[in-house]
């Protein structure tokens, strides 16, 4: 899909025409050069002869220059239109002053709060502010507001009224109509209207945010801008464009949604019917009553960039590397990703609890190999520290790379909220022949040893080509190879949409099988979700037995946080299901709310903890079964406790595969 041309995706013709990337006249302000890294003061900018920027995009982030940094790759695109621009990185946001360091720009102001939401960036599920900020120099958890769009949006206005202010990012993507927030337990407006932004970018913004600049640039007003796909705006209730269009689709209103849950749901049902840039019909939501009342506004989602815009986005003059201001500072997500490579975005799985199909789309939109390949020269030759070692190919999965749908026409009409669910559908083309040749080639790159995949592998597809299969295990695991099962029971996998186990244990087969014809001991790191909507103690009762037959002790394990916009969310906040017609009589969807609730749901995933065991002891007297309470084989935990202070002494680790594995063969 990525690579059908641009006139040609099934749009309506009553929309504005889609431009290249690339086929754009340059501002003027190219003649000037390429700045060796985007400017962060007015110092840098007196360096390269600028007396203003065009645009000062202001992030959440330490501004590292590399594409996988969101405000990295929207600057360069930008520069590589013509325009001057400046970085406001992770501003002391308790006063104006911050936000006036670059002066005001020609354009516009660009706010995100960054590569993550800042409530999931600053808070566990269990509401706990986090100890480190992964995007931040020295991980330091105290540079970022909660709400940050809003609040730098706030500051923007402050330090200079009346100048343009446009949202994006995923933290805007996320809540750009009325959406539930799990840190205060309730719905919250659309962010556009929280921020008082002029226009909100959604998605993976490209298109939008350069016809955007050119238009500014060439003088019109950002309040008569109201045609670009993937934006949102508010409007007077009521309001629609001039001329014929596709029809509006009226979401349940704010006001609904906050005085009944089941309108919720609904709006969430609706909301991802209309996620197909091929058929998505505009989107309105009316936010308030009376005079003060505002309709948010939503154009159809972006259309996904080709393969060629996609080379040239990755392929911009980034200097690969923090910049210089941070001293050599450790970044901790620097230091995760300075060696890996972005091959592809999008997700057509349709995971529930997952934003990435909201944020990205399910269109997989993929780099050219040759792209993928000069990445990894410039890795080589322009990052220090590089011992050969690739740490990832891959995206927000490892083997979606270049999979579409077979005809253009059937996805341009599909509605279905998964390609994968629950089935992989016959129109879809899982060939991993692609994806194994980049593998291939990857390695023999000269300066290469080792090419890891760390992206999570979707197992379902993996399993009908048994050739990645081997070809993974062959050459690409490091001893350990992160999958995603999420749980087992039916109940809570059906409200996921994810694979039965079936899919994981004939994944497994293979891989066991490949690792061994290649004289490999390496083991799958399974991961798994507590206290999805969907799921019962006896659910997680199930899921801890299944661990421990396998001889499984989890170390890191996770209970289910709700994000804005992910229909998992709806259900969790509803107790309803979005995946079918939603209506009072609906199907209802059990949901663990409580702190006690999701402790004991969380302690079946470490059954083998000691200090999980007294919780577990009551759980299981209450579920009636106290059989399995003993130090039988068949039994899940001990009766007898151990003492404070040995158990202080000596506390439990969790067993890798590799030592449950070892443990099985020495019994």
């Amino acid at each position: 899909a990525g690579d059908q041309p641009l006139e040609d995706r099934g749009l309506s013709r009553r929309v504005p025409p889609i431009k290249a990337l690339t086929s754009y006249r340059k501002h003027w302000a190219a003649r000037l050069g390429v700045a060796p890294f985007l400017p962060i003061s007015r110092a840098e900018m007196d360096a390269l002869g600028w007396d203003a920027c065009d645009v000062i995009l202001v992030t959440g982030d330490a501004y590292i220059d590399h594409p996988s940094f969101g405000v990295a790759l929207i600057g360069r695109l930008l520069e590589a239109q013509g325009f001057r621009v400046g970085v406001i990185s992770q501003p002391d946001w308790r006063s104006a002053e911050a936000f006036k360091a670059l002066g005001r720009p020609e354009l516009f102001f660009g706010v995100t709060a960054g590569n993550m939401d800042s409530m999931v960036n600053r808070y566990t599920s269990e509401r706990k502010i986090r100890s480190e900020d992964a995007y931040t120099p020295n991980g330091d958890a105290s540079k970022r507001p909660d709400r940050a769009v809003i609040v730098y949006a706030q500051r923007v206005r402050e330090a200079h009224p009346g100048c343009p202010v446009v949202i994006g990012g995923i933290e805007a993507s996320l809540r750009r109509i009325a959406h539930y927030d799990y840190w205060s337990d309730k719905l919250r407006r659309s962010i556009l209207l929280d921020a008082k932004a002029d226009i909100l970018l959604f998605g993976n913004a490209e298109r939008a945010l350069v016809e955007l600049a050119h238009r500014l640039a060439k003088g019109k007003q950002i309040a008569d801008i109201g045609d670009l796909r993937g934006t949102a705006f508010a409007t007077p209730p009521g309001w629609l464009p001039e001329g014929d269009g596709p029809a509006v689709v009226q979401l349940p209103s704010y006001d609904q949604v906050v005085a009944d849950p089941v309108a919720y749901a609904r709006a969430s049902r609706l909301f991802h019917l209309e996620s197909n840039p091929g058929n998505a019909h505009p989107l309105a939501q009316l936010h308030g009553s009376g005079s003060s009342a505002r309709q948010v506004w939503l154009n159809p989602p972006p259309v996904p960039l080709t393969t060629a815009e996609m080379d040239h986005v990755y392929g911009l003059s980034y200097a690969r590397a923090p910049h210089p201001s941070y001293a050599g500072a450790r970044i901790p997500a620097w230091e995760m990703i300075r060696h890996s490579v972005n091959i592809m975005r999008g997700c057509f799985g349709g995971c529930t609890f997952c934003s990435i199909t909201e944020h990205e789309g399910r269109i997989i939109q993929s780099r050219s190999e040759a792209s993928i390949l000069r990445e990894i020269e410039d890795m080589r030759d322009k990052t220090p520290g590089f011992t050969g070692v690739v740490s990832d190919l891959g995206g927000p999965t490892a083997n979606m790379y270049r999979m579409a749908c077979k005809s253009r026409a059937i996805e341009s009409a599909c509605r279905r909220l998964s390609c994968v669910y629950p089935g992989i559908c016959k129109n879809l083309l899982t060939d991993h022949s692609a994806l194994i040749h980049l593998y291939r080639q990857a390695r023999a790159t000269p300066g290469v040893k080792k090419v890891l995949i760390a992206s999570g592998v979707r197992y379902d597809l993996a399993v009908t080509s048994p050739e990645y299969v081997k070809e993974l295990a062959s050459h690409h695991v490091g001893g350990y190879l992160k999958v995603a099962p999420e749980h087992v029971a039916a109940a809570p996998l059906a409200k996921m949409m994810k694979p039965s186990t079936q899919a994981y244990d004939r994944f497994k087969e293979l891989f066991d099988q490949a690792s061994r014809a290649a004289g490999k001991e390496q083991y799958l790191i399974p991961y798994f979700i507590a206290a999805h909507p969907g799921t019962t103690d006896e659910d997680m009762l199930e899921l801890a037995l299944w661990l421990k037959r396998r001889g499984l002790r989890l170390d890191q394990v996770q209970t289910f946080l709700p994000t804005p916009l992910a229909l998992a969310s709806a259900m969790y906040h509803s107790g309803k299901n979005p995946l079918r017609r939603v209506d009072a009589a609906s199907e209802e969807v059990v949901v663990v709310k409580g702190g006690r609730g999701r402790r004991v749901q969380k302690a079946f995933l470490r059954y083998h903890d000691p200090a999980n065991w007294p919780l577990l002891r009551e759980a299981l007297r209450a579920m009636g079964r106290a059989d399995l309470i003993g130090r039988g084989r068949e039994q899940l935990v001990p009766a007898f406790q151990p003492a404070a202070k040995r158990a202080l002494a000596k506390p439990a680790t969790p067993a890798t595969p590799a030592r449950a594995a070892k443990g099985r063969k020495r019994s």
